[in-house]
């Protein structure tokens, strides 16, 4: 949402340079690790696309862009560093996600990022009939991106050749092979998510022992599993009378503790994630981001709980810390959907 924000605030830049400018700043990416920034820090190489590749004309676009980003009252700083152009946010408007995500619901994964472009959109995997992992990983890869794509604001269309192919092996309730049995296994939704997590290059296969099992080292159970916790803590503080209120009445600046800020700064990526894996055809880069997110609320909680065993009474950070629970279900139950994985609210 807030890499969205951004780029609304350079497209009248953006718009008025000479053809061939781009339409939006692209592809955001984080600050280096090493760069000490804080979450709530993006960056953008659009200048030198700009420029054709003349360092000179990048540098001056770069300087104009960020002069852009200086208006908005809620842009802390935008520096350049030679045509790279580093934006951070105000604690404000990154806490303020949290009421965002969840009013928007499963909206807040979509972006106009690939807007103007068409791709096709595969019909839905059966991946049990599938008679190889090398099959079934290929359609699942080819349907995810397309679905991804959507969300990310492309045009979609059904992809004629794929639904004109003959369906290998008998239909679902009569599937054999190895896809089949380890869906009788371990669940649709565990093999679905390991296979979407295999990147192009690795030979495909799951294991659907260890695919099955309930630990955190699984990444579809901790997923899942810090969904299911985020929903718990909601329902907790319903059973104590506890809820979020009214949006007006959120206090952002009461998730200040740095677990929170981190929270707060993974789920700001989803939408550019979710962008970023169908621009690229790599749908397995939206797991791994799950995963980092499911880790970074589970820290959190541990830390900086939203209720706990004896709490009495509410009060304001209690119920910022319920919307950054209720925020973090919406994005994990998100993303899950948008890879075709059931989000269950127990475990």
């Amino acid at each position: 949402m807030l890499t969205g924000d951004l780029d609304r605030l350079l497209a009248a830049e953006i718009a008025a340079l000479p053809p061939p400018a781009a339409t939006t700043a692209g592809t955001w990416q984080p600050a280096p690790p090493d760069s000490g920034a804080t979450p709530g820090t993006y960056g953008t190489p659009v200048a030198f696309r700009l420029a054709g590749g003349h360092p000179a004309k990048a540098l001056r676009i770069a300087m104009m862009l960020a002069a852009a980003l200086r208006r908005a009252d809620w842009v802390c700083s935008a520096t350049v560093t030679g045509g790279y152009v580093t934006v951070r946010v105000t604690p404000d408007a990154l806490a303020g996600l949290a009421v965002r995500i969840v009013t928007a619901g499963p909206a807040c994964a979509r972006s106009t990022a690939l807007a103007g472009t068409t791709v096709p959109a595969p019909p839905y995997p059966d991946l049990a009939a599938a008679p190889d992992w090398a099959d079934a990983w290929r359609q699942l890869a080819a349907y995810l991106t397309g679905r991804l794509a959507e969300a990310a604001g492309a045009r979609t269309f059904p992809d004629l050749h794929a639904e004109r192919q003959p369906q290998p092996g008998p239909g679902p309730h009569q599937a054999t092979g190895p896809v089949a049995g380890a869906i009788g296994f371990a669940g649709a939704g565990a093999i679905r998510y390991a296979l979407a997590r295999i990147p192009p290059g690795t030979p495909p296969r799951v294991d659907p022992g260890h695919a099955a099992q309930r630990r955190l080292d699984v990444p579809a159970y901790a997923v899942r599993y810090a969904h299911s916790r985020a929903v718990s803590t909601l329902r907790q503080a319903a059973d104590l009378g506890l809820s979020l209120g009214e949006a007006a009445e959120f206090g952002p600046r009461l998730l200040a503790h740095p677990s929170e800020q981190a929270l707060l700064g993974e789920l700001s990526w989803l939408p550019e994630r979710v962008a970023g894996a169908a621009r690229r055809a790599r749908p397995d880069t939206v797991p791994r981001y799950l995963e980092g997110l499911a880790g970074a609320y589970l820290d959190c909680q541990e830390q900086c709980p939203a209720v706990w065993p004896g709490i009495r009474v509410s009060g304001p950070e209690a119920v910022a810390r319920l919307w950054l629970a209720a925020a973090t279900a919406t994005a994990l139950r998100t993303g899950l959907d948008l890879l075709g994985v059931d989000a269950p609210d127990r475990l």
